[in-house]
């Protein structure tokens, strides 16, 4: 570069990392979305083909009467894990877009390749891998068993060479592993930053919806369990995956947040083994400890995950307290929600734990949001201040008010079966999920207040 010649200064910008909003200077807080301290410092994009990048994604149609019409149900292809398609929805949809996340080490590449060596036996699969070499994905698949497949395995992580691989292959499958390892050289940005995640995703969508391919994306999380990358992300992809579980433990959950083909809130349990990860039929089975007599503390709840009942063991154990500020602890239950079903079981029983510690724990590593886990909270905390054991082969659900109520519980019949056809003889209910017919094996207790629940099982 000759003297005097003045270099242009590379002009940066800020983006949020929660919405993916872009701003000329730092700001503490975002004015899209209302976070704060989410504003990271990029590379300003450099022009691009406007037509191409902002291409709609689903290209363009004439306007329709919605009563004109015709619709039909979307096909799916299995793909051979029976657990994995049951959060899916029942499989995978063609055009349809899946974004995968989960801890580091968790399993999300080997469940993604044995998905794959399951799908190339009646499809086209591409494999697209930034992280890992060829050689490091054909030994994991001989580590669980499936080295002799015909999947097609890309080393890429520049999107246009992807693109045109898809192009020119035009499989019915494809697996990016992962979105965080992409790149366009539309932009100035490293991969793995806001606005090359958002357009990577963008694009694949885009493909994804024109040429009909299935497209699995694997996603980084944070710190506290979210995807990373912009929100924005979400909302363009179709289902959005959570694979959870203890990197100690040999099981594994995976959990539908968002799926616009299928039930959200599924859950599927698989095992993992030195042939890679198997699905457990019997997920219940797991959730529930094995005493070899009564002990006092617990209770079986009966619980919904999407359109699969569970049945969970919820512990507690109340202990004097040792400090003027007694605690309270819940691992897999909301912690806020215990406070308040302490104070409704002093109100409307008169059980006083103000001068207790009282911890509360859902077997198995299961993290349970709804509300019918509130009566057999209570119950095991009742329990565990007396000492006193609950009936045998008892199972509970059902959400307490703050009057004292207890209201009824979404699926009802549902749970009932499962418990019968686990073995459990009875069941403590709201009043309103009292089946109208009776239910072979399972003797009913239907109570509508809390002082009368715990008067049945005294």
């Amino acid at each position: 570069m000759g003297a005097g010649q003045i270099v242009a200064k590379a002009k940066r910008i800020y983006v949020c990392s929660a919405c993916g909003a872009s701003y000329p200077k730092w700001e503490g807080r975002c004015a899209q979305c209302g976070e704060w301290n989410s504003l990271r410092e990029e590379a300003a994009p450099r022009a691009v083909e406007e037509a191409h990048r902002y291409a709609p994604l689903a290209g363009s149609s004439p306007v329709l009467r919605l009563a004109d019409i015709d619709a039909h149900e979307t096909s799916r292809q299995p793909t051979g894990l029976d657990e994995f398609d049951r959060v899916l929805g029942g499989g995978l949809v063609n055009g349809g877009v899946v974004l995968l996340g989960g801890d580091p080490g968790i399993g999300k590449s080997t469940l993604l390749l044995q998905a794959t060596a399951s799908l190339s036996r009646v499809v086209s699969v591409l494999y697209v891998t930034g992280e890992e070499s060829p050689e490091q994905v054909a030994l994991r698949a001989r580590r669980v068993g499936i080295g002799d497949t015909d999947v097609e395995l890309l080393a890429e992580i520049r999107l246009e060479a992807i693109l045109d691989s898809l192009e020119q292959r035009r499989p019915r499958v494809a697996v990016i592993d992962s979105i965080q390892t992409l790149y366009s050289s539309a932009l100035g940005a490293a991969p793995g930053s806001v606005s090359q995640v958002r357009e990577c995703v963008a694009q694949l969508t885009r493909v994804a919806k024109q040429m009909g391919v299935s497209v699995v994306m694997i996603g980084h999380v944070t710190k506290d369990g979210s995807l990373a990358g912009p929100r924005v992300v979400e909302h363009i992809v179709d289902t959005v995956l959570y694979f959870e579980g203890d990197t100690h433990s040999a099981y594994r959950l995976i959990r539908a947040f968002k799926n616009r083909f299928g039930a959200a809130n599924e859950l599927g349990v698989f095992a993992m083994t030195d042939h890679g990860l198997r699905g457990v039929s019997n997920p219940s089975a797991l959730f529930l400890s094995r005493h070899d007599r009564d002990v006092a503390g617990a209770c079986v709840m009966a619980t919904q995950e999407g359109t699969r009942p569970l049945l969970v063991e919820i512990q507690a154990l109340v202990d004097g307290a040792h400090v003027p500020n007694p605690r309270r602890l819940s691992v897999g239950l909301e912690s806020n929600r215990l406070a308040l079903l302490l104070a409704v079981l002093h109100r409307h029983a008169g059980i006083a734990t103000f001068d207790q510690d009282v911890f509360v724990n859902a077997v198995g590593g299961v993290k349970i949001a709804e509300p019918a886990a509130d009566l057999p909270v209570l119950l095991a905390i009742v329990s565990s201040l007396h000492n006193r054991p609950l009936p045998a082969g008892l199972v509970v659900f059902g959400e307490v008010g703050l009057a004292g109520e207890i209201r009824p519980a979404p699926r009802g019949q549902e749970r009932l079966k499962e418990a019968a056809k686990l073995g459990f003889g009875t069941a403590l209910i709201p009043r309103a999920n009292a089946p109208r017919r009776p239910i072979e094996g399972l003797d009913i207790w239907a109570v509508d207040r809390v002082d009368g629940a715990l008067a049945r099982v005294e």
